[in-house]
């Protein structure tokens, strides 16, 4: 059923492609992609399907891919980056490691994806939307289950939280600079100092945290909502929180790496991956973020963005160089070098 699911919506897409584009194409695509490798797998294997291109995918998190971009500037491998948070995505923008790139799909997106555009000077894209907050093994928290984040300090979930480094992972930064928006950069730093004292591994996934509170290596898994609610549609014991003090959210974004060796190829995807119908997609790979076409379905198990107590994210702010740079490195020398 799900792959028949798969095949429909891929099928649907077409319809969303020009006469031009439905035209099966040659060559190849070079994919970085920052969401789960399921939904990487169903995106490239429904994209190769309907335009003929082979895709090269690479799954890696959002810090990594951005490093990796970062890394080859000048000689660039990949084409598209497609999918993580949007902070990175507008560090590469800002430092020109991606390009400029106004797709016709634009009219079709909801006015946050837009003004990720727009913030970017359109060197990126906003994909889709998900609130941050963590998940917890019911079978383990029991009683007075959290609900704040300051819930996380109870001495009771000692070396019981896990949550990713900010360094490799889009979530956790995201994270970071939502405390620091919430409560002041220094107070943010004080709670991560103490936090440090529950957590007992910082993964290099950002996703990676749930899925351990999903088995019950861990009690609680700090991650963006739709990954909690993830786990919970597979069966596990998992409960989602949207913290009480507020919380912020990513735009999950696609950018154009510049003097990438696929140009048109990439455009090609770019719009693709715009349409409503591709969109859908990530429903059938058990992804519950809330997309960015105004027009595509929004998974019913997709945490309602209305429901949340979301800050207003500074996304220009926290997605520059030097922001980014200098929280990330603070992070490691009073949070990261601290002793477990």
């Amino acid at each position: 059923m799900k792959k028949w699911m798969v095949a429909l919506a891929a099928a649907s897409a077409i319809g969303g492609m020009t006469a031009s584009q439905a035209v099966a194409q040659t060559g190849e695509l070079v994919l970085y992609c920052s969401v789960e490798e399921e939904w990487c797998r169903v995106m490239s294997e429904a994209f190769e399907r309907e335009t003929g291109i082979d895709v090269l995918m690479t799954r890696r998190s959002s810090g990594e891919t951005f490093a990796q971009i970062k890394a080859e500037e000048g000689q660039p491998r990949g084409d598209v980056w497609w999918g993580g948070t949007g902070d990175p995505h507008l560090q590469a923008a800002q430092e020109k490691l991606t390009k400029a790139y106004k797709s016709p799909k634009l009219a079709e997106l909801n006015d946050w994806a837009v003004r990720q555009a727009e913030t970017a000077e359109y060197r990126t894209v906003g994909i889709y939307a998900g609130g941050l907050g963590y998940g917890y093994n019911s079978n383990m928290v029991t009683e007075n289950p959290p609900a704040c984040w300051a819930d996380l300090l109870d001495a009771r979930f000692a070396d019981d939280i896990q949550v990713a480094n900010p360094n490799s992972s889009g979530t956790a930064y995201t994270m970071l600079a939502t405390l620091v928006q919430l409560f002041g950069e220094d107070k943010a730093f004080e709670f991560m100092a103490k936090l440090h004292a529950n957590v007992s591994q910082y993964t290099q996934s950002g996703s990676a945290p749930i899925r351990a509170a999903a088995t019950g290596e861990s009690a609680i898994g700090i991650v963006f909502m739709h990954d909690a609610v993830a786990q919970a549609v597979k069966g596990a014991p998992i409960k989602t929180v949207a913290p009480c003090e507020g919380t912020g959210y990513e735009v999950g974004s696609m950018s154009l790496i510049e003097g990438g060796p696929n140009a048109d190829n990439a455009r090609l995807w770019y719009d693709w991956a715009l349409s409503a119908a591709a969109q859908e997609l990530g429903a059938t790979a058990n992804s519950f973020q809330v997309p960015s076409n105004a027009s595509a379905a929004t998974p019913a198990a997709a945490p309602k963005l209305a429901d949340i107590k979301l800050i207003d994210y500074d996304f220009a702010t926290y997605g520059s160089s030097e922001t980014r740079s200098r929280l990330l490195a603070r992070w490691d020398a009073e949070i990261g070098a601290l002793p477990k």
